[in-house]
């Protein structure tokens, strides 16, 4: 009997446990969401009176700026909208996990010294979302510095473009952070549109990037991820300076201006499945780096395939296609540089080779660069003598003594057909206007 009523009692101990529990939970639940109303400073008082863990949803209207100092979730419509007023950043974020959700963003002041933005993180804030945002009239959009794990996605970026191009800021800035996704997020206007910096190991995939200097801009950051991303008539596409260990796979740049791909003082990285078409300069630029993989990329339609230069050694390109460029590859020294792996070379447009057994490799070894091209690089003025008896002989000499020819590419075992198309273009950039039909 004893222990029966012992039993009782421990039962009927951990339900009260469990009934008061539950209470704690409920009541917790019911105070966790609360409504913010639009004013000056009602967001700054609501953040202040909120306890961690809580959401505010932010009704339809505008609002003052502010600092999110706990872990709390922001969220509304884009029609509630938090404004800066011109000074600092529409909002400031110094505690960690905390959520951005579906608000507008805009009014930054334009003091670039102090990052002013329409979203400010800085390192304490690790864990920060920020999701599905309209960030706009702002110096500088997004600002990432130093926190760990952030996430940045699906928002539209849209900066100032009233200020000189110095003056502007970019569109996400990222400095200092690791283990972090930048991802689908649409950005025009101000100056780059993402500029990282010194941060590792992060991942930016599936941004679309339009009428920038620069759509990605890369300073000594290494072992990050570049997939997926489109570029679309900015100066430069993607910028990738003075980083190692890169994987860009998947990205399309399409009417930039000057580079579509630009790879400085860059070291083991891979570079595969992209498209860069139609680039008014240099489908790519590739510049004292060294011991990198090119391999099934699309160069189509530019003035230069691929300038390399400024001791580009050690590099592996196989499986690439160029194809009508007016300049397939520009090389000015005086290295031999073999562009194949395994028996397998590149796609060349302009190759008349043929393929006697049908192995889909072309009988003889493609040469890109001659002793005119070398002549005509160096003195562009001897354009003028290209059908003198002086060009001809220098075409017959170099043609009969092997010997005189210069450094440069030799494909020994270049594809009759291209590759498959890593990438198509979206349907909205297909309709426009196309520079493949030049001769090479």
């Amino acid at each position: 009997m004893l222990r029966h009523n012992l039993l009782r009692s421990v039962i009927s101990v951990l339900a009260a446990r469990v009934i008061l529990a539950a209470f704690f939970l409920s009541a917790s639940t019911s105070v966790a969401a609360t409504t913010v109303q639009p004013g000056t400073d009602t967001l700054r008082v609501a953040i202040a009176q909120a306890a961690p863990g809580e959401t505010l949803t932010l009704a339809a209207g505008h609002y003052g700026p502010a600092v999110v100092d706990k872990s709390l979730t922001l969220e509304g419509s884009p029609a509630a909208i938090i404004d800066g007023a011109g000074r600092g950043s529409a909002l400031l974020i110094t505690a960690p996990n905390v959520t951005v959700r579906g608000l507008t963003c805009t009014g930054s002041g334009t003091t670039d010294g102090n990052l002013d933005s329409g979203i400010l993180v800085l390192k304490s804030a690790s864990g920060a979302v920020i999701e599905n945002n309209q960030i706009t009239g702002n110096l500088y959009g997004i600002a990432i510095q130093g926190p760990p794990r952030v996430v940045v996605q699906n928002n539209t970026i849209v900066n100032r473009n009233d200020l000189r191009l110095n003056e502007r800021g970019n569109g996400i800035n990222i400095w200092n952070t690791t283990g972090s996704l930048f991802a689908n997020n649409r950005i025009t206007g101000g100056r780059d549109g993402i500029f990282i910096n010194t941060a590792h190991g992060n991942s930016i995939r599936g941004n679309h990037i339009k009428d920038l200097r620069f759509a990605i801009h890369y300073m000594y950051a290494n072992h990050n991820e570049v997939t997926d991303n489109i570029s679309v008539g900015n100066a430069v596409g993607y910028a990738l300076m003075y980083s190692t260990h890169l994987k860009i796979f998947g990205n399309i740049s399409f009417h930039d201006r000057d580079h579509g791909l630009m790879f400085h003082s860059s070291h083991y990285s891979e570079l595969a499945n992209n498209l860069v078409q139609n680039t008014q300069g240099k489908c790519a630029f590739v510049y004292t780096s060294s011991h990198n993989t090119y391999h099934n990329n699309y160069f189509e339609g530019c003035e230069i395939g691929l300038h390399f230069t400024g001791g580009s050694e050690k590099n592996e390109l196989y499986g690439n296609a160029f194809i009508h460029n007016r300049t397939q590859v520009k090389y000015s020294g005086m290295v031999h540089y073999e562009w194949s792996k395994g028996g397998r070379g590149n796609y060349w447009s302009d190759n008349p080779a043929f393929d006697l057994d049908g192995d889909g490799i072309a009988d003889v070894a493609y040469h890109l660069n001659n002793l005119m091209d070398q002549v005509l690089w160096s003195y562009p003025l001897a354009k003028l003598l290209i059908s003198s008896p002086v060009m001809e002989t220098l075409r017959y000499a170099q043609s009969q003594f092997p010997a005189l020819s210069p450094g440069g590419v030799v494909d020994s075992w270049p594809l009759m057909t291209p590759p498959p198309r890593p990438v198509a273009l979206p349907p909205e950039l297909q309709t426009g206007p196309s520079r493949t039909e030049h001769s090479t």
